[in-house]
């Protein structure tokens, strides 16, 4: 990290502040005063999440881009808006460095690769907070979004006999960790001299999106707006802690049990390609975290009126809602079973 001149945080203030700058209709004061100020507008109900970021827990330094751990930052609680079918207004970020850290560039790129995303998916940073730590990163991130009054979707809707779907693809977030954990490029270099010259370049291209897929995950922001606005989904989470455990936050908030299809489940091509040094890829598609895709349920009689795709992400119908003393199983193999949650847990 290059070193930068001597600054206080309220030159880092002054500098967020500049960029932070823009004029909606409904913001009457961001940064700058003890509390931002905007309008609620009529017929619109407020959506609010946070999430905690913590260095050595959430991400480690050594193999995360300060750019890309910014754009997260923002990603991961864009994701928690998509997944109420809201739209994503506003944001507050605080940040916390050593003093190590505070003496580069680090926050420079890190407030880039927020900004990058911000300005993409339309959310205005009207606030937040900057200090010191003794050790460790620590980021803290909340959102503030909106939905039409009464089309907020919630985890407790799913009903017996809905169609359980699954946007995008899913384990390639957990096979990019493992890749960057691993450090298997190094690991398996008589694997890669062994590989034909054909096989490398498809090799480190997959490796590098699995990597993105950790690193830069995209919000579905898109499906979740169509599918609250619409209507479409009786229930609705984003996959944060791996599929298993989301899938049985869902159920539990619902009352209901669920039947998935293993072999219906999108595994992430890439992890063939990869030859990752991490466990099959189905056990990263039921139990990897941090895919951020967006798992719902919707009603039978709806299923026809989902298109199959949106902003070139697919989804795909991986099962079906069942009574909830049908426990959550997955089929698999010929054989049905019980499909036990086994996603990250902070505290066991």
């Amino acid at each position: 990290m290059n070193v930068r001149t001597a600054r206080s945080e309220f030159d880092l203030i002054a500098e967020v502040r500049q960029r932070a700058q823009r004029a909606t209709s409904d913001l009457v004061q961001g940064i700058g005063d003890d509390a931002a100020v905007f309008m609620q507008r009529t017929g619109y109900e407020t959506v609010i999440t946070a999430d905690l970021l913590i260095e050595d827990i959430d991400f480690r330094r050594a193999h995360t881009d300060a750019r890309a751990l910014g754009h997260k930052a923002l990603a991961v609680s864009l994701s928690d808006i998509a997944a109420m079918g809201a739209r994503p207004r506003y944001a507050l970020l605080s940040v916390g460095v050593p003093a190590d850290v505070w003496r580069t560039r680090w926050l420079d790129q890190f407030y880039e690769g927020f900004f990058a995303l911000a300005a993409r998916t339309g959310v205005a940073l009207i606030g937040g907070d900057v200090s010191r730590t003794p050790e460790r990163i620590v980021i803290d991130s909340i959102v503030l979004g909106e939905t039409r009054r009464g089309r907020a979707v919630l985890r407790n809707g799913a009903r017996p006999g809905d169609q359980i779907f699954v946007t995008g693809t899913l384990g390639g977030a957990s096979a990019g960790l493992s890749i960057l954990e691993s450090n298997a490029t190094k690991r398996n270099a008589r694997t890669h001299q062994r590989a034909t010259s054909a096989r490398q370049p498809l090799m480190t291209s997959a490796r590098a999106q699995l990597i993105r897929r950790q690193q830069r995950p995209e919000p579905r922001l898109a499906w979740g707006a169509l599918l609250g606005n619409k209507r479409l989904a009786s229930a609705m989470i984003d996959l944060s802690d791996g599929l298993s455990s989301d899938l049985a936050h869902l159920c539990r908030e619902s009352n209901v049990g669920a039947l998935i299809d293993a072999a219906h489940l999108p595994i992430d091509p890439f992890i063939a390609q990869a030859n990752v040094n991490a466990p099959d890829a189905l056990t990263l598609a039921l139990h990897g975290g941090e895919d951020f895709e967006l798992l719902f349920t919707v009603r039978p009689q709806h299923v026809t009126r989902l298109p199959r795709e949106l902003d070139g992400v697919p989804i795909t119908h991986i099962g079906e809602v069942r009574a909830p003393s049908a426990g959550i199983k997955i089929h698999i193999n010929g054989r049905t079973r019980t499909l036990k949650p086994a996603g990250f847990v902070h505290f066991r």
